[in-house]
């Protein structure tokens, strides 16, 4: 499975992070081009290419963390989804004040499955504070907790086998309109915990 990262922010460079410990091959795309990712490219490793946004949406799991107003414009033009996995790793907030997003009532993840028409949403990699995204999961004498959700069982199923690799214990937490709310930020109750599964 091909992995491609829109977004070059503190989570997508978190785990850009985690996959290049793991010699996970992935490539990683931002709105000002791939030469502007030179140096976090070169930090981790042959393993992590910088790409076109085009090039990175292509890939067969498609993990998206971009500030939250900028959504719709890093989604916009980019080749039809076709069922491919996207993985939400956004949350309604906005930087520098961290002000909530009014949602209307809905939940942060049915915003944003649709911006991306005809793609497979999961809902992970959001909750957790950058840097434990890029540390090490074996944490305590367990692993980091790192829960995800969806509607469609395999492409839960697929990257709850990434977070496996990654060595963090996955909980799934259902679908987007109950997990997702339960990971939201802010609003959901389980977002920042430092979660370690111990046996």
């Amino acid at each position: 499975m091909s992995i491609g990262i829109i977004g070059a922010g503190q989570i997508g460079s978190a785990f850009a992070r985690a996959l290049a410990r793991h010699g996970i091959p992935a490539v990683i795309a931002n709105r000002r081009g791939p030469d502007s990712l030179a140096s976090l490219v070169k930090e981790l490793g042959p393993s992590i290419r910088a790409v076109t946004l085009e090039e990175a949406a292509r890939a067969d799991i498609v993990l998206v963390a971009v500030n939250w107003s900028k959504l719709p414009a890093a989604l916009e033009g980019l080749p039809d989804w076709d069922g491919r996995i996207v993985i939400d790793a956004n949350n309604p907030i906005e930087a520098p004040l961290f002000q909530p997003v009014d949602l209307n009532g809905r939940a942060s993840s049915e915003v944003f499955a649709a911006l991306v028409p005809g793609a497979r949403v999961v809902k992970a990699f959001n909750h957790l504070p950058a840097p434990l995204v890029s540390a090490d999961p074996r944490a305590e004498g367990g692993r980091r907790v790192l829960f995800y959700s969806g509607d469609d069982e395999q492409a839960k199923g697929e990257v709850g086998s990434l977070i496996e690799k990654l060595g963090f214990f996955g909980v799934d937490l259902g679908s987007l309109a109950i997990g997702g709310r339960l990971v939201q930020f802010p609003g959901g109750p389980l977002p920042v915990h430092n979660l370690v599964k111990f046996g």
